[in-house]
Protein backbone atom coordinates (compact mmCIF):
# COMPACT_ATOMS: atom_id res chain seq x y z
CA UNK A 1 0.00 0.00 0.00
CA UNK A 2 0.99 3.61 -0.42
CA UNK A 3 -0.03 6.65 1.59
CA UNK A 4 0.03 9.72 -0.65
CA UNK A 5 -0.09 13.08 1.14
CA UNK A 6 -0.61 16.15 -1.06
CA UNK A 7 -0.16 19.63 0.39
CA UNK A 8 -2.92 21.17 -1.76
CA UNK A 9 -2.83 22.40 -5.34
CA UNK A 10 -3.70 20.45 -8.46
CA UNK A 11 -0.39 19.87 -10.21
CA UNK A 12 -0.75 16.62 -12.16
CA UNK A 13 2.65 15.25 -11.10
CA UNK A 14 1.48 15.05 -7.47
CA UNK A 15 -1.53 12.89 -8.39
CA UNK A 16 0.01 10.60 -11.00
CA UNK A 17 1.75 8.14 -8.62
CA UNK A 18 -1.50 7.47 -6.76
CA UNK A 19 -3.49 6.94 -9.96
CA UNK A 20 -0.87 4.49 -11.18
CA UNK A 21 -0.88 2.61 -7.88
CA UNK A 22 -4.69 2.39 -7.87
CA UNK A 23 -4.56 0.86 -11.33
CA UNK A 24 -1.90 -1.64 -10.25
CA UNK A 25 -3.86 -2.67 -7.16
CA UNK A 26 -7.01 -3.18 -9.21
CA UNK A 27 -5.15 -5.16 -11.85
CA UNK A 28 -3.75 -7.49 -9.19
CA UNK A 29 -7.34 -8.22 -8.15
CA UNK A 30 -8.41 -8.82 -11.73
CA UNK A 31 -10.42 -5.57 -11.82
CA UNK A 32 -10.14 -3.70 -15.12
CA UNK A 33 -11.11 -0.24 -13.81
CA UNK A 34 -10.00 0.84 -10.32
CA UNK A 35 -12.87 1.61 -7.94
CA UNK A 36 -11.88 4.80 -6.11
CA UNK A 37 -13.96 6.31 -3.32
CA UNK A 38 -13.61 10.11 -3.14
CA UNK A 39 -14.85 11.82 0.03
CA UNK A 40 -15.16 15.58 0.44
CA UNK A 41 -16.62 17.72 3.20
CA UNK A 42 -17.75 21.10 1.95
CA UNK A 43 -20.14 23.90 2.82
CA UNK A 44 -23.61 23.00 1.50
CA UNK A 45 -22.12 19.69 0.26
CA UNK A 46 -20.74 21.54 -2.77
CA UNK A 47 -19.59 18.87 -5.28
CA UNK A 48 -17.09 21.03 -7.20
CA UNK A 49 -14.04 20.13 -5.12
CA UNK A 50 -14.65 16.43 -5.69
CA UNK A 51 -14.83 17.15 -9.40
CA UNK A 52 -11.48 18.94 -9.26
CA UNK A 53 -9.89 15.95 -7.53
CA UNK A 54 -11.25 13.50 -10.08
CA UNK A 55 -10.07 15.75 -12.92
CA UNK A 56 -6.55 15.88 -11.44
CA UNK A 57 -6.44 12.08 -11.12
CA UNK A 58 -7.45 11.54 -14.74
CA UNK A 59 -5.96 14.66 -16.33
CA UNK A 60 -3.79 13.02 -18.98
CA UNK A 61 -6.40 10.45 -19.97
CA UNK A 62 -3.94 7.60 -19.44
CA UNK A 63 -5.88 6.06 -16.53
CA UNK A 64 -9.58 5.25 -16.34
CA UNK A 65 -11.07 5.28 -12.83
CA UNK A 66 -14.49 4.37 -11.52
CA UNK A 67 -14.94 7.14 -8.96
CA UNK A 68 -17.52 6.83 -6.21
CA UNK A 69 -18.00 10.32 -4.82
CA UNK A 70 -19.40 11.11 -1.38
CA UNK A 71 -19.78 14.78 -0.48
CA UNK A 72 -21.27 15.87 2.84
CA UNK A 73 -21.86 19.19 4.55
CA UNK A 74 -19.70 20.71 7.26
CA UNK A 75 -21.77 19.28 10.12
CA UNK A 76 -22.52 15.89 8.58
CA UNK A 77 -20.87 12.51 9.12
CA UNK A 78 -19.75 9.95 6.54
CA UNK A 79 -21.10 6.40 6.44
CA UNK A 80 -18.17 3.98 6.91
CA UNK A 81 -19.71 1.75 4.23
CA UNK A 82 -18.43 4.09 1.51
CA UNK A 83 -15.00 2.52 2.07
CA UNK A 84 -16.17 -1.04 1.36
CA UNK A 85 -15.25 -2.85 -1.87
CA UNK A 86 -12.95 -0.15 -3.26
CA UNK A 87 -9.43 -0.28 -4.66
CA UNK A 88 -8.28 3.16 -3.48
CA UNK A 89 -9.34 5.99 -1.16
CA UNK A 90 -9.18 9.75 -1.70
CA UNK A 91 -9.95 12.23 1.09
CA UNK A 92 -10.18 15.82 -0.07
CA UNK A 93 -9.49 19.24 1.38
CA UNK A 94 -11.33 22.03 3.08
CA UNK A 95 -11.98 22.76 6.75
CA UNK A 96 -9.84 20.21 8.61
CA UNK A 97 -11.91 20.11 11.84
CA UNK A 98 -15.01 19.34 9.74
CA UNK A 99 -13.20 16.45 8.04
CA UNK A 100 -12.18 15.07 11.43
CA UNK A 101 -15.76 15.23 12.72
CA UNK A 102 -17.22 13.76 9.54
CA UNK A 103 -14.75 10.88 9.29
CA UNK A 104 -13.74 10.04 12.86
CA UNK A 105 -16.01 7.01 13.06
CA UNK A 106 -14.51 5.81 9.75
CA UNK A 107 -10.89 5.94 10.93
CA UNK A 108 -10.71 2.27 11.91
CA UNK A 109 -12.25 1.24 8.58
CA UNK A 110 -9.82 3.39 6.58
CA UNK A 111 -6.80 2.22 8.57
CA UNK A 112 -7.77 -1.45 8.11
CA UNK A 113 -8.24 -0.95 4.37
CA UNK A 114 -4.84 0.72 3.97
CA UNK A 115 -3.12 -1.95 6.06
CA UNK A 116 -4.72 -4.49 3.71
CA UNK A 117 -3.17 -2.87 0.63
CA UNK A 118 -5.59 -0.11 -0.36
CA UNK A 119 -3.72 3.07 -1.39
CA UNK A 120 -4.74 6.32 0.31
CA UNK A 121 -4.54 9.85 -1.04
CA UNK A 122 -5.03 12.69 1.42
CA UNK A 123 -5.32 16.16 -0.10
CA UNK A 124 -4.71 19.09 2.27
CA UNK A 125 -7.13 18.31 5.15
CA UNK A 126 -7.05 14.67 4.07
CA UNK A 127 -3.28 14.72 4.53
CA UNK A 128 -3.45 16.36 7.95
CA UNK A 129 -5.91 13.86 9.45
CA UNK A 130 -3.86 10.91 8.14
CA UNK A 131 -1.38 11.36 11.00
CA UNK A 132 -1.41 9.58 14.35
CA UNK A 133 -1.41 13.03 15.98
CA UNK A 134 -3.39 15.25 13.62
CA UNK A 135 -3.06 19.03 13.67
CA UNK A 136 -6.54 20.41 12.99
CA UNK A 137 -5.56 24.08 12.89
CA UNK A 138 -5.09 27.04 15.19
CA UNK A 139 -2.78 30.03 14.98
CA UNK A 140 -1.74 30.67 18.59
CA UNK A 141 -0.10 28.82 21.48
CA UNK A 142 -0.79 30.25 24.93
CA UNK A 143 -2.32 33.27 23.28
CA UNK A 144 0.84 34.04 21.28
CA UNK A 145 0.58 34.13 17.50
CA UNK A 146 2.74 31.51 15.78
CA UNK A 147 1.14 31.36 12.30
CA UNK A 148 -1.00 33.59 10.06
CA UNK A 149 -4.51 33.91 11.50
CA UNK A 150 -6.07 33.11 8.12
CA UNK A 151 -4.59 29.59 8.34
CA UNK A 152 -6.35 28.85 11.65
CA UNK A 153 -9.19 26.65 10.27
CA UNK A 154 -11.66 28.52 12.53
CA UNK A 155 -9.62 27.55 15.61
CA UNK A 156 -7.74 29.85 17.98
CA UNK A 157 -5.24 27.71 19.90
CA UNK A 158 -3.39 24.94 18.06
CA UNK A 159 -5.52 21.82 18.29
CA UNK A 160 -4.09 18.30 18.01
CA UNK A 161 -6.24 15.15 18.08
CA UNK A 162 -5.84 11.44 17.30
CA UNK A 163 -5.98 11.03 13.52
CA UNK A 164 -6.33 8.02 11.26
CA UNK A 165 -2.83 6.82 12.12
CA UNK A 166 -1.48 6.11 8.63
CA UNK A 167 1.78 7.98 9.31
CA UNK A 168 3.59 8.43 12.62
CA UNK A 169 4.44 12.12 12.21
CA UNK A 170 2.13 15.11 12.18
CA UNK A 171 1.39 16.87 8.90
CA UNK A 172 0.83 20.48 7.87
CA UNK A 173 0.05 21.64 4.35
CA UNK A 174 0.15 24.62 1.93
CA UNK A 175 3.47 25.31 3.64
CA UNK A 176 5.28 27.63 1.22
CA UNK A 177 2.02 29.19 0.07
CA UNK A 178 0.35 29.89 3.43
CA UNK A 179 3.28 30.14 5.83
CA UNK A 180 2.19 27.20 7.98
CA UNK A 181 5.71 25.88 8.61
CA UNK A 182 5.90 28.13 11.67
CA UNK A 183 2.85 26.37 13.13
CA UNK A 184 4.52 22.98 12.81
CA UNK A 185 7.76 24.30 14.30
CA UNK A 186 5.97 25.94 17.23
CA UNK A 187 3.79 22.88 17.87
CA UNK A 188 6.92 20.72 17.96
CA UNK A 189 8.81 23.11 20.24
CA UNK A 190 5.83 23.28 22.61
CA UNK A 191 5.53 19.49 22.72
CA UNK A 192 2.06 19.44 21.19
CA UNK A 193 3.46 17.08 18.53
CA UNK A 194 6.70 15.11 18.34
CA UNK A 195 7.64 16.60 14.98
CA UNK A 196 6.27 16.32 11.51
CA UNK A 197 6.33 17.15 7.84
CA UNK A 198 5.10 20.23 6.03
CA UNK A 199 4.08 19.76 2.41
CA UNK A 200 3.94 22.44 -0.26
CA UNK A 201 1.12 22.69 -2.79
CA UNK A 202 1.27 20.47 -5.90
CA UNK A 203 3.67 18.23 -3.97
CA UNK A 204 3.15 14.71 -2.65
CA UNK A 205 4.95 12.79 0.07
CA UNK A 206 4.53 9.06 -0.54
CA UNK A 207 5.07 6.50 2.21
CA UNK A 208 5.10 2.89 1.05
CA UNK A 209 7.05 -0.34 1.34
CA UNK A 210 10.00 1.30 -0.41
CA UNK A 211 10.23 4.09 2.16
CA UNK A 212 9.54 7.78 1.59
CA UNK A 213 9.66 9.66 -1.71
CA UNK A 214 8.52 12.99 -3.07
CA UNK A 215 6.91 13.96 -6.37
CA UNK A 216 5.58 17.21 -7.74
CA UNK A 217 6.63 20.83 -7.92
CA UNK A 218 7.51 21.87 -4.38
CA UNK A 219 9.23 20.79 -1.19
CA UNK A 220 8.56 18.65 1.85
CA UNK A 221 9.80 20.20 5.09
CA UNK A 222 10.93 17.98 7.98
CA UNK A 223 10.64 19.26 11.55
CA UNK A 224 12.20 17.35 14.46
CA UNK A 225 12.77 18.10 18.14
CA UNK A 226 16.27 17.50 19.50
CA UNK A 227 18.39 18.29 22.51
CA UNK A 228 19.48 21.55 20.90
CA UNK A 229 16.00 22.63 19.85
CA UNK A 230 13.92 22.15 16.73
CA UNK A 231 15.66 21.16 13.51
CA UNK A 232 14.17 22.00 10.09
CA UNK A 233 15.26 20.66 6.71
CA UNK A 234 13.66 20.31 3.30
CA UNK A 235 13.66 17.91 0.37
CA UNK A 236 12.45 18.31 -3.20
CA UNK A 237 11.40 15.85 -5.84
CA UNK A 238 14.09 14.84 -8.29
CA UNK A 239 13.46 16.64 -11.58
Amino acid sequence: MGVHLIGGGFGRAAFAPFAAEAQAVAAAKGVATPRVTVVTVREDADPRHAGDLVAALTADGAIDLETRVTTVGLTDVVDPAVFDDVDAVVIGGGLTPAYHTALERCYDRIRTAVQGGTPYLGFSAGAMIAAERAILGGWRIGGVAIAPEETAEDLDEITVVPGIGLVDVSVDVHVAQWGTLSRLIAATEAGAVDGGVGIDESTVLIADAEGLRIAGAGSVWRVFAGSDGVTVSSDRAAL
